[in-house]
């Protein structure tokens, strides 16, 4: 009978790039035992780079445990799962040469199938690599470890009940480039008066939600809707850099259609591919890693609360598509309005649910 694996896997950059190390593991699929972990510095690298090196080292541990074994990897980098599944192309060089590895690797097992799953679901092998960065690998093979009869006995620990965390995601108001739907990236725009008068009603319906924390992107446009409704709320602002818009680079100012002209090539590869960088910026992806991010931070250190999130188009579609489970690229199928409200509730347990979804209600 063919044995069946689970090798969930991760990889992590302080700094991005940074000191990088990753953590991967197998289980048996049927008990959930864990039979091997794996966690190693990779050096100076970039979080998808530490990723895949976490891929390729679990994907040899199951190898190394049986090649007939058929293989399901679980990681919560959407980047990693859609490129390995055939989706999404590989750009970087180096993740070109790990992404090799790991499909001759996984040739040589029975099968290998790739599923994303939430971070808070991808917890064991997130501590590895936390360990590997902490100067402390990892190589064991608990299924050549001498066992005991009692080894597989483990008392019951009831599971505490799940913790919902709720967060509103509030685009700011309006500036001078919103009328025209310029890309607006990294700018340092002001609110127009339109744009603060959209705050303002904006802060009147957070007062109406319960807010606990209000955590805001640093750049003027958000610093300046959060400030008004922070006055409203009687609530100091938390700055998150990890919730910054997207860096349209050189399409920065520029209309679609200006965009098309002055880049044709780079602008239709920008808005077809979600791994492509704009010229001189980010990738959409790039934008979902450091959401990623900043979405732990808020549903570990603001656990249960009600947390207001004011943000921009693309982190807050990025949230929309991370709390719907499904990939990037949705973002372009989502619009956004200046102001507007959505809702997603996070569950400890790494359910999610939309709740709204470009709420604008309070503006009319």
């Amino acid at each position: 009978m063919t044995r069946r694996f689970v090798v969930e896997a991760d990889g992590g950059s302080r700094g991005n790039p940074g000191p990088a190390g990753y953590g991967a593991l197998v289980r048996d699929a049927t008990t959930g035992k864990v039979l091997a972990e794996r966690a190693e510095s990779v050096g100076r690298a970039t979080n998808n780079v530490a990723e895949y090196g976490g891929l390729v080292a679990g994907l040899q541990a199951a190898l190394d445990l049986d090649p007939t074994a058929d293989v399901e990897v679980r990681m919560d980098s959407k980047l990693v799962v859609e490129q390995m599944s055939g989706r999404w192309k590989v750009k970087h060089p180096d993740m070109q040469k790990l992404a090799r590895q790991a499909q001759q690797i996984a040739r040589q097992l029975g099968s290998v199938r790739y599923t994303w799953v939430p971070r808070a679901q991808n917890s064991a092998a997130d501590a590895l690599a936390n360990s590997a960065m902490d100067g402390r690998p990892v190589h064991r093979d608990l299924a050549a470890e001498p066992t005991t009869a009692g080894d597989d006995v483990q008392p019951v620990t009831p599971r505490a009940p799940a913790v919902t965390t709720v967060t509103h995601l509030l685009r700011h108001g309006r500036t001078e480039h919103t009328p025209e739907r310029r890309y607006s990236g990294r700018n340092d725009l002001s609110l127009s008066a339109t744009g603060r008068a959209e705050a303002e009603a904006a802060a009147k319906r957070a007062a109406e939600l319960g807010i606990d924390v209000l955590v805001a992107s640093p750049l003027r446009r958000t610093r300046e809707t959060a400030e008004v409704v922070g006055a409203v709320l009687g609530l100091p602002v938390q700055y998150d850099d990890d919730l910054v818009e997207l860096d349209f680079g050189d399409l920065e100012g520029l209309t679609a259609e200006e965009a098309k002209q002055r880049h044709p090539l780079a602008a239709r590869r920008f808005a077809e591919d979600v791994t492509v960088a704009a010229p001189g910026g980010e990738s959409v992806a790039d934008v979902s890693d450091r959401v990623a991010r900043a979405r732990a931070r808020i549903l570990r250190g603001h656990a249960g609360k009600t947390v207001l999130v004011v943000s921009h188009v693309t982190p807050i579609k990025l949230l929309l598509t991370a709390g719907l489970d499904v990939p990037d690229d949705v973002v372009h199928r989502v619009f956004l309005e200046a102001a507007s409200f959505c809702t997603v509730a996070w569950r400890s347990d790494g359910r999610a649910a939309v709740r709204l979804v470009n709420d604008t209600g309070h503006l009319r």
